[in-house]
């Protein structure tokens, strides 16, 4: 059974967003905002730290000049280190030469540093002061003036667009709240993200997509594709800022050309150690929804989102539904934090009037003609809790794709509840660290340059 604390925090939860939940269905209809919100006012919100706090440093972006779809990146220190040996051979030989090491009088080294990630590296940038400037120092000053991230004004962790970097996957994120709460920069989402980009190995990019009912049924699944193609575009804006840095150096009477196509667009993080090759989707709840759909639009998609390949997805207590109840559902129907009553109003907050149905694509995974078929799905791991109602659903979903050969594991954790691993900055719970770890253990199969060598 679940701790006494978890079942005080339970019962404090349901109280509030049912009250909220209701307010917002008795309250009188509002036009729709296309803009939108992406965070509730009440929201216990985590401040970005550019600068690697804990092993990770993260940033917010606005990526949607026309809504309030954002994210943000979660970059852990592990990139910083050298990058993995290729088995192809280097075009550029001087890349391979190691740069003179920085004597170890030129930085401090205080308690809050990081020795490994900081300190003694002179192609390092951090908030922490210049290093001595050289020849070499200047160019990346330059390549990054370019993309308006200079070394004066940028108050964090800046690197150079070069190959000299660790690529790292991508995995995009989508919390869960039930359509109309929670957010990517919540402080208990930052800790989880946190987490798994340190376990995983990988870039996190945590979605901010748009809350109902201000935006109902499918502004959510629309932002969750939005920032899979903005990742695409991210990839060939950073190709293409590489091409243009050789036409600035043979030819100066291009370099307004260069400076104006490379100003604000490339996001030196992602271009200097993101590998959308290797890109995993995880969502949380309402936001294994949102996975699941955006995974079958990259399917349908096909090469158009070249290089970004999806190549495997993570769903945690996915919210799914359906008109014939399961066994979990007529059982669990009052389990804790989401019960089934609560979990019916916020579909009615998220699906139109007109489209409402437990049984819409949205709610029901195994609908016919939902598309495409699951034989091209990706790999798909599903996390499920014993004691949530939605469970079976989500199992059912697993074994029809495991009929088509599709690897999809379940992973159920007894006396969990739903949002146990994604809570557990409050909640504390034992399984929380185990799923993390276990998520690593299996996403690896597929994100690791050196093949199978994990197996789970």
């Amino acid at each position: 059974m679940p701790s006494v604390a978890v079942k005080l925090y339970s019962v404090f939860f349901k109280f509030l967003l049912k009250q909220r939940l209701q307010n917002r269905i008795q309250s009188p209809p509002e036009e729709s905002d296309p803009f939108g919100v992406s965070s509730r006012p009440d929201e216990s919100v985590a401040n970005a730290n550019p600068s690697f706090s804990e092993g990770v440093a993260t940033k917010d972006i606005h990526i949607d000049p026309f809504t309030s779809l954002s994210i943000r990146i979660f970059l852990p220190d592990s990139a910083l280190s050298p990058p993995e040996p290729d088995s192809k051979p280097n075009p550029n030989p001087n890349l391979n030469k190691k740069p003179p090491p920085e004597p170890r009088s030129a930085k401090p080294e205080t308690a809050s540093h990081h020795r490994n990630d900081y300190t003694f590296h002179p192609l390092r940038r951090n908030s922490y002061g210049p290093s001595p400037v050289t020849r070499d120092d200047e160019e990346e000053s330059s390549r990054r003036n370019s993309i308006g991230e200079g070394l004066n004004t940028y108050k964090g962790y800046s690197p150079a667009l070069d190959n000299r970097r660790k690529k790292l996957p991508v995995m995009l994120q989508f919390h869960g709240g039930g359509w109309v709460s929670g957010s990517n920069d919540s402080v208990a989402n930052d800790y989880f993200c946190r987490r798994i980009a340190k376990l995983c190995d990988v870039i996190v990019v945590a979605v901010g997509y748009r809350l109902a009912p201000e935006n109902r049924y499918p502004a959510a699944f629309e932002d969750g594709m939005k920032v899979l193609n903005w990742l695409a575009k991210q990839a060939n804006l950073a190709e293409c800022s590489k091409s243009t840095m050789v036409v600035r150096k043979s030819d100066g009477n291009n370099r307004h050309i260069v400076d104006t196509f490379g100003a604000s667009v490339v996001e030196p993080w992602l271009a200097a150690h993101g590998n959308p090759s290797r890109c995993v989707l995880l969502g949380v709840s309402c936001g294994a929804n949102i996975a699941d759909y955006v995974a079958r639009k990259a399917v349908e998609a096909g090469k158009l989102l070249d290089p970004v390949k999806v190549v495997a997805q993570v769903l945690m207590y996915p919210f799914f539904m359906g008109s014939a109840p399961t066994r979990s559902e007529i059982k669990l129907a009052n389990s804790y934090f989401y019960d089934k009553a609560m979990c019916m109003l916020a579909w009615k907050l998220f699906l139109p009037e007109e489209e409402f149905s437990l049984d819409h694509p949205a709610a029901n995974p195994l609908v016919p003609g939902r598309g495409p078929p699951l034989k091209l799905m990706p790999p798909t791991m599903t996390v499920v809790a014993e004691l949530d109602w939605m469970r079976d659903r989500a199992i059912a979903y697993s074994e029809e794709l495991r009929k088509v050969n599709v690897d999809a594991p379940v992973l159920e954790y007894k006396d969990a509840v739903h949002e146990f691993a994604t809570l557990d900055i409050l909640l504390k719970t034992p399984q929380a660290q185990v799923c993390a770890e276990d998520i690593a253990i299996w996403v690896k199969k597929y994100i690791s340059l050196r093949g199978h060598e994990f197996s789970y």
